[in-house]
Formats: C-alpha cells, sequence, structure tokens
C-alpha cells in the first residue's frame, strides 16, 4: 500500500552531546515554548497541531462503531458509585455519583440521620472544568479542608468548610497539589504540605521545593510556621498525620516516588506544636515503612524492610526505632501484605486485626489477634476479586468496611463486624448496569528470561475457538498494580465480539516490592520483554493474531506502548498510546519529570544515561519501518507527562513510517493526567475501542 501523506514537520539539524554519545532531537520544536520562543516555530507549531486535529477528525469520521462503544459505555458507567464511608465524631462523609451526573459527590450524614450534599464540583463550575482532589474532615466532623483544581492542572488549592453551614471559613491556599492534611483537635488548626513561593525558587523548581507547615484557621497561609524540609532534597514528597488524641505527629519523606521513605516522630504533648522535636524512626533505608499509633499507647509498623512482599511489627512510640521493633506478622511468600485495622472484639477494643493481603491480586482478609498475630478466622470476601479498606471509625470499634470489585461486578461497600462475625452488604451503586456474560480467567505465560508472569484474559468463551480482535493493556511501573477491577471498556470491547488481556508486568507490585524493582531502573528491558511474551502467548494460544492485536497504555502506560512499538513493530498491528512518556532523554526537563529518576534513571548520570538510551522510544523511531496504527492521546492541561512527548513521537513516526497505517494524534484542551467529568471519559474510550476496532477488523453486534 502506498504510505499516507502526513502535515509538514521540518526536522531540526539539532544534537545534543550526553557523555559523549550524540542525541538528535529534531522536533524540539513541538516541545512546549518558553515566552520567548521564536515566532516562527511557534507559528510551525500551531500549524502543525491544527493539520493533526484535522487528521484526526478526517480519520475518526470513518470509524463506524464509535457511537455503539459510546452508548455502551454510557449504559456500564451509568449506575454510578459508592464511596466507603469517613467517619468522623457523629458524621458519616461519603462520595456518591448518581446515573447521569457527571462527578461523585461529596455527601454528609448529620447525626439525626439526614444526608445533605457539601461539594458537588458541577454546582461550583457548570463547565465541568473543576475537580474535587481530596478531602479531610476534622476530627470532631465539624470542619472539612478540601482541595479543588481546574481545567485538569491538578493545581489543587485548599480550602475549610464549616460543615453544619457549608461556609468557607478558611483559604485559599494555593501551591497545595498532592497534600495530606492532619488535623489537631478542636479543628482549629491542622499541618499540611505547601510549596515554597515560586518567586523564591529557580523556575524550573517550581513544581519541587515543598515544605510541612502548621496552619490556624483564619491566619494568613504565607505566615505559617515552617516544620519540616527545609534543606532537604527539592523534589520530595511529604506527608503528615496526627493521632485522634492529638498526641503524636508523624511526617513521611520520601525521594519523588521512590519506593523508600525516612519516617519521623514527635510527642505533641511535650514540644511546641509549632517547633516540634521530631524524632527519626527510620531513615537512609532502602525500604518502606509506616506506622499506627492507637490511644492505648501500641505502635504498629508496616514495613517491607527485609520483606519484599511486607510484614508488620510491633513497637513502643516512646522508643519508636527498628530496634525496639518485635515482628507480629511475618512476611508470607505467597501473599502481599497490603494493609490492616485494628478492630475491636468481644474481649475489648483493638483485639482483632483485620488484614488485607493479595495472592497474585486476588484479595483476602482475615482476623488475627493483635497481640499474638494468630489467625481467629477468615473473612467471606464475596469473590475473586479486588478489596479496598477496611476502613472503620477512628475511636474504634467492631464495625468495618470495605470495597469489593472484580473485572464484571461494579463496586460494592460491605460492612464486616468482628465480634459477631457478620458480614452484610452496606451500600451499591445507585443505578442499575446490565453486564453482559463474560468469561475472566488469570492465566500463566513465561517472560524472556524464563520468570512466570500472569494475565487476565476477559474473552466471550473459555476457550479460543477462532482468533478475535484483542486488545492487550499493560502498566509495568512505579509499584502499580493491575487487580481486577471494574472495567466498562474492557466488557464492552468483548460484548462486541473482542477479547481484552491484562497483563500483571514486573514493574508493578502484584507479586510485592521485588517485582516492582525487577522492572524499574536498569531492569525497565524486563516490563517490554514481559509485554512482548503476552502477545506472543496470545497469538501462539490462538486467541488472536498479530493484525488483530492492539496494545493499550497510558502514562507509564503509554511509555510500555511506545517502547513495544519501536521493539518489535511486527509483533502489532494496532496500539493505543494515552499521555505517555517517550523521550526519556528529556522527560527531566518538564512537569514532574524530576521525581521519577529514582523509577527510570538520570540522563545526567552516565550508566543511568545508558539505560535510557537503550529503550527511549523517541530515539529508537527507525526511518523506513512499516509500524502499526497508532492513536497517541494527548491533554493540553497534562502536569505530569507533558504532552511534548506524544507530539513529538507522532512526528518521529510520521516521517519515519514505510507504511500505511495511520499515525493519529488526539489532543484534548482544558484535561489533564487525572479526573475529568463523565462525559469526556466516554468520549476519549469510545474514541480509544473505535479507533482499535477499525484497525483489527472488529465489528460491532446490529443490535
Amino acid at each position: 500500500m502506498t504510505p499516507r501523506e502526513y502535515p509538514d514537520a521540518p526536522r531540526l539539524d539539532l544534537t545534543d552531546d550526553y557523555h559523549g554519545t550524540p542525541v538528535p532531537d529534531p522536533y524540539r520544536w513541538l516541545e512546549s515554548p518558553d515566552p520567548g520562543a521564536d515566532a516562527e516555530w511557534s507559528t510551525w507549531r500551531s500549524r502543525w497541531t491544527k493539520d493533526q486535529e484535522e487528521l484526526f477528525a478526517e480519520e475518526s469520521r470513518t470509524w463506524r462503531t464509535r457511537q455503539w462503544f459510546a452508548d455502551r459505555l454510557g449504559e456500564l458507567l451509568g449506575g454510578g458509585f459508592q464511596g466507603l464511608p469517613v467517619w468522623r465524631g457523629d458524621r458519616q462523609f461519603f462520595t456518591r455519583r448518581e446515573p447521569g451526573q457527571q462527578f461523585g459527590v461529596l455527601y454528609t450524614v448529620d447525626p439525626d440521620g439526614t444526608e445533605r450534599v457539601l461539594i458537588d464540583p458541577i454546582a461550583l463550575d457548570p463547565t465541568g472544568r473543576t475537580t474535587l482532589d481530596g478531602y479531610q474532615p476534622s476530627w470532631e466532623g465539624d470542619r472539612m479542608a478540601y482541595l479543588l483544581s481546574e481545567g485538569g492542572t491538578e493545581e489543587s488549592v485548599l480550602r475549610v468548610m464549616d460543615v453544619a453551614t457549608g461556609e468557607v471559613i478558611d483559604g485559599p491556599i494555593d501551591r497545595t497539589r498532592f497534600s495530606s492534611v492532619a488535623w489537631l483537635p478542636g479543628g482549629e488548626a491542622f499541618y499540611y504540605v505547601r510549596r515554597q513561593d515560586p518567586a523564591t525558587v529557580a523556575p524550573d523548581e517550581a513544581q519541587f521545593h515543598r515544605r510541612v507547615r502548621l496552619h490556624h484557621l483564619g491566619t494568613d497561609p504565607d505566615t505559617d510556621a515552617e516544620i519540616f524540609g527545609g534543606g532537604l532534597r527539592i523534589t520530595n514528597y511529604y506527608s503528615v498525620g496526627v493521632t485522634r488524641d492529638g498526641r503524636w505527629l508523624v511526617i513521611d519523606a520520601a525521594e519523588g516516588t521512590a519506593p523508600r521513605n525516612d519516617v519521623y516522630l514527635a510527642d505533641l504533648t511535650t514540644t511546641d506544636i509549632h517547633h516540634p522535636d521530631l524524632v527519626t524512626v527510620v531513615e537512609r533505608r532502602d525500604c518502606q515503612t509506616s506506622l499506627t499509633i492507637r490511644p492505648d499507647g501500641r505502635m504498629f509498623v508496616w514495613t517491607d524492610d527485609d520483606a519484599p512482599r511486607g510484614r508488620l511489627l510491633a513497637g513502643d512510640p516512646h522508643h519508636p526505632q527498628p530496634e525496639h521493633w518485635q515482628e507480629l506478622l511475618p512476611e508470607d511468600p505467597d501473599s502481599v501484605l497490603e494493609s490492616f485495622r485494628l478492630s475491636d472484639g468481644p474481649d475489648g477494643p483493638d483485639q482483632f486485626l483485620v488484614v488485607h493481603r493479595t495472592s497474585h491480586t486476588i484479595a483476602s482478609l482475615d482476623v488475627v489477634d493483635s497481640r499474638t498475630g494468630r489467625l481467629v478466622r477468615p473473612v467471606d470476601v464475596p469473590g475473586l476479586g479486588t478489596v479496598a479498606g477496611p476502613v472503620g471509625r477512628p475511636e474504634g470499634g467492631s464495625d468495618n468496611w470495605y470495597v469489593y470489585t472484580d473485572h464484571t461486578t461494579t463496586p460494592h461497600v460491605y460492612r464486616y463486624d468482628t465480634v459477631t462475625g457478620q458480614s452484610e452488604l452496606w451500600a451499591s451503586p445507585p443505578g442499575h448496569v446490565a453486564v453482559p456474560p463474560v468469561v475472566t480467567q488469570q492465566v500463566e505465560y513465561t517472560s524472556a528470561d524464563g520468570t512466570t508472569v500472569r494475565m487476565y484474559i476477559i474473552a466471550p468463551e473459555a476457550e479460543p475457538t477462532r482468533p478475535r480482535p484483542t486488545i492487550l493493556y499493560g502498566y509495568g511501573g512505579f509499584g502499580v498494580p493491575l487487580p481486577p477491577a471494574y472495567n466498562p471498556a474492557a466488557l464492552a470491547w468483548v460484548q462486541a465480539g473482542g477479547v481484552y488481556a491484562i497483563a500483571n508486568l514486573r514493574g508493578g507490585s502484584e507479586e510485592g516490592e521485588d517485582w516492582h524493582r525487577a522492572g524499574m531502573l536498569g531492569d525497565k528491558q524486563n516490563v517490554f520483554d514481559d509485554f512482548h511474551a503476552a502477545a506472543e502467548w496470545l497469538i501462539d494460544t490462538g486467541w488472536t493474531t498479530t493484525p488483530q492485536l492492539c496494545i493499550s497504555g497510558g502514562s507509564n502506560g503509554g511509555l510500555l506502548v511506545g517502547a513495544a512499538v519501536t521493539q518489535r513493530p511486527d509483533l502489532y498491528g494496532s496500539a493505543l498510546c494515552t499521555a505517555p512518556l517517550l523521550d526519556m532523554i528529556r522527560y527531566v526537563t518538564s512537569q514532574l519529570g524530576a521525581t521519577w529518576t529514582v523509577e527510570y534513571g538520570d540522563p545526567a548520570v552516565p550508566e543511568e544515561f545508558a539505560w535510557l538510551w537503550e529503550y527511549s522510544p523517541y530515539h529508537r523511531v527507525v526511518a523506513g519501518t512499516d509500524y502499526p496504527a497508532m492513536l497517541m492521546m494527548v491533554f493540553d492541561n497534562d502536569t505530569r507527562t507533558d504532552p511534548m512527548h506524544g507530539r513529538k513521537m507522532v512526528a518521529a513516526l510520521q516521517h519515519a513510517t514505510s507504511g500505511a497505517a495511520p499515525i493519529l494524534l488526539r489532543t484534548e484542551s482544558d484535561v489533564g493526567h487525572g479526573a475529568r467529568a463523565l462525559d469526556r471519559s466516554v468520549a476519549e474510550a469510545a474514541d480509544s475501542l473505535a479507533f482499535a476496532a477499525a484497525t483489527t477488523g472488529l465489528d460491532v453486534p446490529e443490535s
């Protein structure tokens, strides 16, 4: 077939030198320009972007299945959702999205049982550009700190509401992106995390320089006392917590997204809350650690130190260092310890631990004795799926709430009582969803180095009777697992007659922290090898063929797709690449990139540059190669993965490909990397599935 013609895209004769290696960058003009950028190149960028929009519109008009997918996705998402309850004092807080609503709405249930809306993003902004990024009620439940951002930027602004009246009584406090909020008893002050004033830092460091601060309601936030963070790494993230009795302050510090953290503790009854005397619990240890301190003075420590699948220890907050810890729940070689909660029993407060584990991503809950670690009984969860929680009342009690979901089950909230041992359905999504009949199974395959990898297959049948159009999805990074969860896109695809596969690649945490580390830094190629092997297994076992196989991933998963396409263009029929990282040499120069060197490596370091240079998708594009069809989707307000990655990669592929398969760019404005209105989510997913259908030969049912 004759190669397609694509919009003009000048190639710069621009090469950087990294440790003696020439690194060409012909499309740097497609990066976000500096304020003083050359006007000619700005014009070129605008023209090229407009031409790509027209090309996408022209191509997408030929996709016959888009409306069917949009309708089906709307139905599968139409039931809404109900979130876990958060209890404070006599109040309950939760989020719920009713059928037809664009966002989840934050509710409270008053002490008399009256249910009221506290925050409805659409009521605040009918355009749908404002999102609720997080919330934290005071211990008494009478105040609510909440975070809002606009246009998908995730640049959260913190405010405080009087819960009884709905009146905003404090804020706005800007530069609070990703901030935790730790209230002091009484609801007049809280610890939080705020970035430094951008006027006081280098322009390219405005996203960094976080500090833990103490804020008193009604005071100027610019006068808030700095508690922690000064003089430490500028890319550090911090989280903060205070126990319900107001005694213990816990601060966690992590370098970027590193799978390790430092922990500090202060007794607020013996120190000035504005200048707390912080004691080091763990520091410079290559592990993750978290503390839970109970009113009776018992301290529980979750850690993966010498236990990549996690273990639980008991300690004393007055002597919080590791040498004083005693093991309570040792590492289980067959499961990952995800979380736990102290719960009352018939013999008194905190008699039990409700322990959440996963085995190859399948969740279980067990009740164990909180002093001996002895198993008391398993909890009968609804199926082989995923659990979120458990959570409960901060003052204690025997009630535990958790969410259950799997690939075909919308999330439901369950209540479990550790005194009676009884479970009950607590809350369901407010609307009904008709889920199509599908078969789900977990399979095993072997990667290039002999490692066993697991994958979920969602299909119309248990065994392949004929090759079908297939989407293979993966992520493989940052310790993010892909457990069974309700998946409208997968269900719509399978209802149309396709197969949907989800690979649990190294780089995630499906098998614990060792599984993560086997897919990061210098071992990143393992992730790509696992993905190639998944594709080969699907083809070899008769589920699909190369022309019928579309791969899909977003963010770090977009990097996965870019690497897969450039390493094995012969293996894949098409690719969906969403909000990706693709220029792995310059990824550190924009947005949050500098916080990810602990996951990928730093191109400024010779050895780490070599890792990145080996697979950087943008630099592995080879002229004259017949590349698979690709739909690249980027978002103008993405402040995590800069849309420049997608633009540059599309230009490179359009220039290089020798084939006729379309290379398309879909750009969306006023949204970013995370939450968006329901209609926009449906539109994005419908475009993705319609492209996959067009390139793999899937047609939808007549009715």
